[in-house]
């Protein structure tokens, strides 16, 4: 079996991520030690994906707190419940600034306080408080693989049987962004749906969108579905309808980072395009996600609040030098360059940069979670999600 990439490896309190900033042509891991290298890393994108970022802030929240458990001279916060209570609440809340949109890492950082409030009521002292929090914070990281194993068969499964595969036959499916093992702790979400379909010789062809401007698409997903050997194509953003009018194409599958209570999605900037011509060709629409990206607070799409990121990375593209050319260590140069006119970038009002956009409930045709597949009932626009959550 080819083995999967990833963005997350630990030793022990060591924590290493891929820099996705520079891949697909250099993979570099960084050292991250400190919460604020966490917040930096998520905020800059040198890791994304809803469930890897969650994954990375509550990693790192344990490890600093694992190494002052570990101190021989442990420091003050851990001499009382309160003081524990106040050293940790500030963290927590500043991790989720990092991404706001992103319901996976306000799911840990809420998951975490809880813990702490829930050990505090049983009396316990802070000490055991903070190896609590350890645990619990190291669980969101663990059990994010077999969620998504178990979320990608679900969809996978729903798929043959919505278009009655019968052996031998083959689905394609397009899908937007990076959703595989690069942005979760393992398999992915969308696709990881792909990738189930594969491996159970169900997958005739993998589409993806470059998905601009940071290219999520042409950068990462391409490089996962190389490393797994699967047939797939790559399409610019803009040729999604040309694609369902010249192609066979079974499914759009994406992910999500935060699903409303009414089923409105919110995902990386151009999924809402594609469900929209997607409802055009009658294609099945499904988002995949686990629990955590499920918000039943927030009523509906409309009370997602949206990141808008800096001009600048809608007018600079990076990538490595063509042709190629070589540094002393053998590896291939890389460069940023910026393609618009001088100036564009240097106020908002010039470019218009939302890093999601929100896909309404009655566009989409499933949505999958680990605990099975939602549909809209006859004749409504939006979802109950209360069997898959």
């Amino acid at each position: 079996m080819v083995n999967m990439l990833t963005s997350i490896r630990t030793e022990g309190d060591k924590i290493e991520i891929v820099n996705q900033l520079l891949l697909p042509h250099t993979t570099e891991y960084l050292e991250i030690g400190t919460i604020e290298e966490a917040h930096e890393a998520i905020k800059s994108m040198k890791i994304r994906g809803a469930p890897a970022i969650a994954s990375l802030a509550a990693l790192t929240f344990a490890a600093n707190l694992s190494k002052a458990l570990a101190a021989q001279d442990r420091p003050s916060f851990l001499s009382s419940p309160e003081d524990l209570e106040k050293h940790v609440t500030p963290i927590l809340n500043y991790l989720y600034t990092a991404r706001p949109t992103a319901v996976n890492l306000g799911a840990a950082t809420r998951r975490i306080a809880r813990t702490l409030q829930s050990s505090k009521d049983a009396g316990k002292d802070a000490v055991t408080i903070a190896r609590d929090l350890v645990t619990v914070a190291r669980l969101v990281s663990e059990e994010d693989y077999a969620r998504n194993k178990k979320m990608s068969e679900n969809g996978g499964l729903w798929l043959a049987a919505f278009h009655n595969l019968q052996a031998g036959e083959r689905l394609n499916v397009l899908t937007v962004c990076n959703t595989g093992s690069l942005a979760t702790s393992g398999y992915g979400t969308a696709l990881g749906l792909i990738t189930f379909l594969h491996e159970t010789q169900r997958l005739g062809r993998a589409y993806f969108t470059q998905t601009a401007p940071y290219h999520q698409g042409s950068r990462l997903t391409a490089l996962e579905l190389q490393t797994l050997r699967v047939p797939s194509t790559m399409i610019c953003d803009t040729m999604v309808g040309s694609l369902f009018q010249h192609r066979t194409v079974h499914a759009v599958a994406v992910g999500a980072d935060r699903i409303a209570q009414n089923g409105d999605t919110a995902n990386k900037i151009g999924t809402y395009n594609a469900a929209v011509l997607a409802a055009r060709h009658n294609i099945p629409f499904i988002v995949v996600a686990p629990i955590s990206t499920v918000d039943l607070d927030v009523k509906d799409g409309s009370q997602i609040p949206i990141e808008h990121r800096p001009p600048t990375e809608a007018c600079v593209v990076r990538g490595a030098l063509y042709p190629p050319r070589f540094g002393p260590d053998g590896r291939r140069e890389l460069a940023q360059v910026m393609f618009t006119p001088p100036g564009l970038e240097s106020d908002e009002e010039n470019v218009y940069n939302p890093s999601f956009d929100v896909t309404p409930a009655e566009l989409i045709t499933a949505i999958v979670t680990e605990k099975g597949v939602a549909l809209r009932r006859e004749g409504e626009k939006v979802f109950d999600l209360s069997g898959v959550v």
